[in-house]
């Protein structure tokens, strides 16, 4: 299997998602980047249940 394959494959939920979750999944994504990239390791569970019930809403 190549790389690119392989990206492919694990990409798959994602991209044949329908708007409203890949809507979640970006938001999400997003936020815990930022939180990487500033080294916070405090608890996201509770901002991500905030985004899921905005985008459910």
């Amino acid at each position: 299997m190549s790389p690119n394959e392989n990206i492919d494959d694990v990409q798959e939920p994602i991209t044949s998602a329908p708007p409203e979750v890949r809507q979640i999944i970006e938001r999400v994504w997003k936020l815990e980047k930022g939180r990487l990239d500033k080294r916070i390791n405090s608890h996201i569970n509770d901002e991500i249940l905030v985004i899921v019930k905005e985008e459910v809403r």
